[in-house]
């Protein structure tokens, strides 16, 4: 872990002029509009916090995938891609599209029928009040370690751009996100990622495309990086055999289970931030759709943050080393300043600015819906008239950002931003995930055993990173690898747990789990055919089942180049 005073501020700064600023000032003056125009359409809570689940699938579906591509998922990933190679793909093929896919089929119409307003929710209608305010509890903390992760990678851009100070960049970054998600909720925070989804592809494209011309092309590219770093670098499963070395310090039972199942499962299906945005989907058909069109860009996504990572270990061998005032998380702004001339840049930071945005008012306006929802209105001020919680939702918000601008802090200390949020994931997504693929798809997991197998994983989790990993316990190469085995370890645990609790507690009775668990149907479901269709649903290209399946054949097509 480097220090945090190895960033930018001792080198880096972005060439940028007047016309740079203009682009980035109409840019923030769209943003603020869109925010005035959704405010019109917020009169009830429901529409602040889900937009009235009135949404078509091609708009949620570009908010859904722009809501994880922040600027976390571009920094972080970037830094990924210069310190573990073309490694980074594990993340999107095996480690996103499959998940997603299974979150549009499978658990999305649990999810939509059951009329929930939030993920934690779920868990009260299965099990009961205390897997409920845990789970509430555990992803509020969460939301605003990972809205802080965001607003740290948007203050590495902004030192850069404007040569501010760190904690001057993080406070002004943090107010302008509060005032349009304050200004119109979830709508304006959705239609601003439609927005930003191209932004964002509009900056990393030139990025990509000068940085290879600069490293020689493709071939040039390969071949001074496996001079350096050597040919595993260039694979995704080279050295990954039991044993074996690699960059990624991982074999490839970790990277399935840890990765492609524990970790991807356990942030795609139950983070509230990525599930909000189907949720206001305006039917079932568009809700499941969601995850599922999302997942067609996101298969394509990884070259526009694995290339720019690539050139950078070549043209800064050093980064990321204890001699180089570079590190990881630097690999974008450093093509940024080095390859971009006025005008593309300002377009490059107005994108990772968009990323930012995105990342961060995905995480707030989920913390505002499960705080304001599952904590306050179920547990400490209830009964309310709806007003109410709408203006505790604007209160929340606030207080929201506040805390983020503070947990900023910590992960300025990492110097690759994506492994401490991998490390996050771990220790909250997964043990949530356990709880509900058991509870969704076993009738006799018992209403106590929710709340002890989210203690038991969040607890071995972090056991295993705390104490396995950094007391050196048990070699583990490198961050990453002790949060793939981490994941494992949480889910084991928390699975094991609930099934001991519940051989020895009480089952919800099953008239109870109408709708809840696999196998049983919603009350009133025969009858709800027509409120879920809509004109051109039936469509043989709107057919969920082809969508994901479509989406995992394509995935592991993308693999075959890159697999020897």
């Amino acid at each position: 872990m480097q220090s945090p005073t190895q960033t930018l501020a001792e080198g880096l700064r972005l060439p940028t002029n007047g016309l740079d600023y203009a682009i980035l000032a109409i840019y923030f003056a769209v943003v603020l509009g869109i925010g005035f125009a959704a405010r019109r359409s917020v009169r009830t809570s429901l529409d602040f916090f889900l937009s009235g689940r009135s949404l078509p699938a091609w708009v949620t579906g570009l908010a859904f995938v722009a809501a994880n591509l922040g600027a976390t998922e571009i920094l972080g990933m970037a830094a990924t891609g210069a310190q573990y190679g073309v490694a980074v793909v594990h993340w999107y093929w095996i480690g996103a599209i499959p998940a997603m896919v299974f979150l549009g089929l499978v658990m999305m119409p649990f999810y939509y029928r059951s009329k929930v307003r939030s993920v934690p929710e779920f868990l009260l209608q299965r099990f009961d009040r205390s897997a409920h305010l845990l789970s509430s509890a555990l992803f509020a903390f969460a939301a605003i370690l990972i809205a802080g992760v965001n607003l740290y990678a948007l203050s590495i851009v902004v030192e850069a751009l404007l040569g501010w100070p760190q904690w001057v960049a993080i406070v002004v970054a943090g107010l302008f996100v509060l005032a349009y998600i304050t200004i119109g909720g979830l709508s304006s925070a959705i239609y601003n990622e439609v927005l930003q989804f191209f932004v964002i592809l509009a900056a990393l494209i030139p990025i990509c495309v000068i940085g290879l011309k600069k490293a020689g092309g493709w071939d040039g590219l390969s071949g001074s990086i496996e001079k350096q770093h050597g040919g595993d670098f260039l694979t995704a499963w080279g050295g990954t055999g039991i044993g074996d070395a690699n960059p990624l310090g991982a074999n490839w039972l970790t990277i399935i289970l840890g990765l492609g199942f524990v970790l991807s499962f356990g942030y795609w299906t139950t983070n509230f931030a990525e599930v909000q945005r189907a949720l206001s989907a305006k039917n079932l058909s568009a809700a499941r759709r969601t995850p599922l069109i999302a997942a067609f860009p996101k298969i394509f996504i990884v070259f526009l943050v694995m290339i720019p990572g690539l050139v950078a270990a070549v043209l800064v061998p050093k980064i990321g080393t204890a001699g180089s005032d570079l590190t990881y998380n630097d690999a974008i702004p450093y093509l940024m300043q080095e390859l971009l001339p006025n005008g593309v840049l300002g377009i490059a930071v107005t994108g990772l600015l968009a990323a930012f945005m995105a990342g961060m008012a995905a995480n707030v306006s989920s913390f505002n819906t499960v705080f304001t929802y599952d904590i306050w209105a179920k547990y400490v001020v209830k009964g309310r008239e709806d007003g109410y919680y709408l203006n505790f939702g604007r209160l929340i918000t606030a207080i929201g950002v506040l805390a983020s601008i503070g947990t900023a802090f910590i992960a300025s200390s990492f110097s690759n931003i994506m492994g401490y949020l991998q490390t996050l994931f771990s220790f909250f997504n997964v043990p949530m995930f356990v709880v509900f693929v058991i509870g969704m798809f076993w009738k006799r997991a018992s209403v106590k055993s929710g709340v002890w197998g989210l203690v038991a994983g969040t607890t071995a989790a972090m056991l295993n990173y705390f104490w396995i990993y950094q007391q050196g316990v048990i070699d583990i190469p490198t961050d990453q690898g002790a949060n793939f085995v981490s994941a494992i370890t949480g889910f084991v645990a928390g699975a094991v747990v609930m099934v001991v609790v519940t051989l020895f507690t009480a089952p919800k009775p099953e008239a109870e789990l109408a709708g809840l668990v696999y196998g049983t149907a919603s009350p009133g479901l025969e009858d709800a055919g027509d409120e879920d269709a809509a004109a051109g649903d039936d469509a043989w290209y709107r057919k969920p089942a082809l969508l994901g399946w479509g989406a995992v054949v394509l995935a592991a097509a993308c693999y075959l180049p890159y697999s020897f």
